[in-house]
């Protein structure tokens, strides 16, 4: 989805579509642009700012295959390939968007259960009855 279409959308449903808040959003096309234009060399993108992380989003977002996204968007899928490290490399250098690391979730001291059911459930297997089987005699099969 282009950002003309999901800008429309209401915070709720753009936080579901894409799994992030649009606040989060903005703040990440500021980062991508303010690194982008400090670029000064290659060829600038078809994508629009909001289109190349909307883009990287859905990716995340989806699993969706390069090829199909490169459908979606217009562009071959190397330039999908290439916009989403582009856009994954700045947003990992800018340090906004790293999640904690897991030595700082083991010192919060917050406990946290997760429930899993692994009842083990009994599978009828049929029956081997010898009428079922055919055999050949040795020889009939030389």
């Amino acid at each position: 989805m282009r950002y003309e279409k999901a800008k429309d959308l209401k915070a709720k449903d753009f936080k579901r579509f894409f799994g992030v808040n649009q606040e989060t959003f903005e703040t990440m096309c500021e980062v991508t642009g303010n690194m982008l234009s400090q670029e000064t060399r290659g060829r600038k993108s078809d994508l629009s700012i909001q289109d190349q992380v909307l883009l990287t989003l859905s990716y995340w977002r989806e699993y969706r295959t390069m090829f199909h996204l490169g459908q979606d968007y217009g562009i071959h899928e190397s330039n999908v390939s290439r916009i989403i490290q582009k856009v994954e490399d700045i947003l990992i250098k800018s340090r906004k968007f790293s999640l904690p690391s897991k030595r700082r979730l083991l010192e919060e001291n917050e406990l946290t259960y997760t429930i899993v059911d692994v009842t083990e459930m009994l599978i009828e297997r049929p029956k081997k009855n010898k009428a079922d089987i055919i055999r050949g005699k040795r020889s009939d099969t030389a």
